[in-house]
């Protein structure tokens, strides 16, 4: 696994260098199939130097999914450790969530046997139902007799705690969970927030801004 280390705000001692690769032969056993390893660590200074930070990203990339993890601490070698084992944390449940699916695959399954399907809330119509349907039997209902509140669209709902992370704990955990998108509060705005996927590893986020709910007049026109 190809291991690139970038310093935003400091450089990068050999002894760091040296440090990230013995970091990068744990990281290569529980990702096997990784081709790079990207670390980038930011030097911080806040209130006129009196409190710095070393920031340390890691990025792995390879044939699957793009895998993130970051930490924080004065001191750089602390930061790297931290964000390995974040790193580390992430790859083991990404690993149980592809064993689970091998073994528990989602989806539906027909029994030609029977006809019966499995993994899906759906059950076929009988032979019976489906004459009658052919044949007429089963009344048609015309538009004017029908529910007025009838719609073919179905609109399925889900609720979830607000969760309060940055964009980039936002990116991980929709890698984590498989999706295309995540919906989350941005701890930095305090914004509901969508991070979602385009084309290659590119990411984007859309924020809700709005301060105050529309006025009723506004409502009514």
């Amino acid at each position: 696994m190809e291991t690139s280390i970038v310093g935003v705000g400091v450089s990068i001692s050999d002894r760091f260098r040296t440090v990230t690769e013995e970091k990068s032969v744990r990281i290569g056993t529980l990702a096997p199939r990784a081709q790079r390893l990207d670390v980038k660590v930011t030097h911080r200074a806040y209130h006129n130097g009196s409190r710095e930070e070393e920031t340390v990203e890691l990025t792995v990339t390879g044939k699957g999914p793009l895998v993130r993890a970051e930490a924080t601490d004065g001191d750089k070698f602390t930061a790297l450790d931290l964000a390995v084992d974040k790193l580390a944390e992430q790859l083991r449940r990404a690993k149980e969530k592809r064993v689970d699916s091998r073994n528990h695959p989602r989806g539906a399954k027909l029994d030609k046997g029977s006809g019966s399907l499995a993994g899906i809330d759906v059950q076929p119509a009988s032979a019976d139902v489906l004459r009658a349907v052919a044949t007429g039997a089963v009344p048609v209902i015309a538009g004017d007799e029908a529910d007025e509140d009838y719609t073919p669209v179905v609109i399925r709902t889900k609720a979830f705690d607000a969760e309060w992370m940055t964009v980039e704990e936002a990116v991980d955990r929709m890698e984590l969970v498989g999706h295309d998108f995540f919906l989350f509060i941005d701890a930095r705005t305090d914004h509901p927030s969508v991070v979602y996927r385009r084309k290659g590893w590119d990411y984007g986020v859309i924020s809700l801004t709005a301060s105050a709910p529309p006025v009723q007049d506004e409502l009514a026109s």
